[in-house]
């Protein structure tokens, strides 16, 4: 009973904190979204108060001459290929697809014969895939720089084609 009799005041505490607190709908000063917040009368009015004041100095302000340094504006440059590579070494890029194959073995000759033919190109197995393989080789930035070196690799690679696969920046042509 005494445990109910301590309890009591405690709801009845925030039951009344709850009467006196409103919803108010206020827009943020930056982004102008809408931000709903429960607050007291007062206290809304208090803010409002404040709001007014800062505008009225501004206001009354604008004849003064300013002391702030003026902000320079510097365009943005278009980053050269270091900088990108250095922001992110991992990008989406493309790499010529040679086949895709049942087994680890199967790919690895696959790689075997393609670096024989071409000793300059990077051979990737990719076995994210399985039970299937990938067998890729080379990487490019675009499509496009990946087109000469797909033409040569058709001769020996009927199936080769271009895909859209995450490369080395500092590796890619």
């Amino acid at each position: 009973m005494n445990r109910i009799l301590k309890i009591i005041p405690v709801i009845f505490l925030l039951a009344i904190n709850n009467l006196d607190a409103q919803q108010v709908v206020k827009n943020d000063t930056i982004s102008g979204t809408p931000l709903s917040i429960s607050m007291d009368k007062k206290v809304e009015d208090l803010l409002e108060n404040l709001e007014e004041k800062c505008l009225t100095r501004n206001s009354s302000n604008n004849d003064a001459p300013k002391t702030t340094a003026p902000k320079i504006v510097v365009p943005e440059k278009e980053l050269t290929q270091a900088e990108i590579c250095r922001r992110n070494p991992r990008i989406m890029g493309y790499k010529i697809q040679l086949a895709v194959v049942k087994s680890n073995e199967e790919a690895r000759e696959v790689g075997l014969f393609f670096r024989r033919r071409f000793p300059n190109m990077k051979v990737e197995i990719d076995a994210s895939l399985r039970p299937n393989y990938k067998v890729m080789a080379g990487s490019y930035l675009t499509k496009q720089s990946a087109a000469a070196d797909l033409a040569r690799v058709r001769a020996h690679f009927k199936s080769a084609m271009a895909i859209q696969y995450r490369v080395f920046c500092v590796e890619a042509k």
